[in-house]
């Protein structure tokens, strides 16, 4: 039975794809590595994760070359896009405001954030 494909990844996948978008792409044993850096976790559970996420689209796997070479199949900012956008209409009720003050009041942001917040909504002003 093949698998549905489930674009917004889990937060295991969301690991692997943080390992993949730093580097380009990877080995199984290359994201295992770097996982195992920050927490312990197995081998064959990375394997595992990343045939997965292979069969759900979220990254391509070149299997002519030995060992095989995962690479993500989208950016960084298109995958936070779409976990946003799931967010906001799932949490907000579709409100990007109530999601902003919502960040804002629950973590401080930085001068450099807030100067490009600002600039953000100068520009949405404009338009």
């Amino acid at each position: 039975m093949a698998r549905r494909k489930n674009k917004r990844p889990t937060d295991g996948e969301l690991e692997i794809l943080q390992v993949l978008w730093e580097r380009g792409l990877g080995t199984v044993r290359e994201v295992f590595h770097a996982l195992n850096e920050e927490r312990e976790i197995g081998y064959t559970t990375v394997l595992k994760i990343m045939q997965i996420m292979d069969e759900k689209g979220l990254v391509r796997c070149d299997k002519t070359v030995r060992p095989q070479v995962y690479s993500p199949v989208k950016s960084q900012s298109e995958t936070q896009r779409l976990i946003m956008g799931d967010l906001v209409d799932r949490v907000f009720k579709g409100s990007p405001g109530k999601l902003v003050l919502q960040a804002l009041s629950t973590k401080k942001a930085s001068p450099e954030e807030r100067r490009k917040i600002r600039e953000l909504l100068d520009r949405l002003e404009r338009s």
